[in-house]
């Protein structure tokens, strides 16, 4: 029963994937329906977590249409022709701040443009910066206070009364991610970026 429902499922999102655009929510709602008539028991509705990615989307709207984001993209746009030699260090550190504030991704995606300009505009390979910075972006997510998957985790280990509380949870995450994602930059082979970080091991 347990491979019918997957596969069953499988189809539904390869199906929603096809459509794009709305219908892949469609098929997520229509998978959750297909697998409750199979005799899957849905879980309750996980309100707290919807009601922060509600939030997100309001104060990202709001930000986009008071022009918050173009001015960001402006202040990016500023400082990577400032210091186009240390792309690779800049790049993962601005994507990682603006994901950070925001708890979207989105936010941070804007910037894809100016950094393809600048690297190209300064014969450096974009591919690198870019996909350090679309990892910083995605990565921070688990460290954004207001972002629904740190809500939802630090809901379930209070709830599992694990000692681990919300500040824990951040205090962990947010030097985690951001040591992390510059880590990861530092292997990318950027000349003005090794000189900095070059007393970090490279194996």
């Amino acid at each position: 029963m347990i491979l019918a429902q997957f596969i069953v499922f499988l189809i539904l999102i390869l199906l929603g994937a096809r459509l794009g655009g709305i219908g892949v929510a469609f098929a997520g709602g229509a998978s959750v329906l297909a697998l409750a008539f199979m005799g899957a028991t849905p879980g309750d509705l996980p309100m707290q977590v919807i009601v922060f990615i509600m939030v997100v989307i309001y104060a990202a709207s709001a930000m986009q249409a008071a022009g918050g984001v173009e001015y960001l993209v402006d202040l990016t746009d500023r400082l990577l022709r400032a210091h186009p030699k240390y792309l690779a260090l800049l790049v993962p550190m601005v994507t990682h701040l603006l994901t950070f504030a925001a708890s979207t991704g989105q936010v941070s995606f804007a910037t894809m443009p100016v950094i393809v300009e600048v690297a190209k505009g300064n014969n450096i390979r974009p591919t690198r910066s870019l996909s350090v910075g679309v990892a910083g972006s995605l990565l921070v997510i688990t460290a954004s206070p207001i972002s629904a998957a740190v809500v939802f985790l630090s809901t379930q280990l209070e709830d599992g009364n694990t000692g681990w509380t919300f500040i824990d949870l951040i205090l962990v995450s947010i030097p985690a991610t951001f040591l992390g994602i510059m880590v990861t930059a530092r292997r990318r082979r950027d000349v003005g970026y090794l000189k900095i970080w070059s007393w970090v091991p490279v194996r």
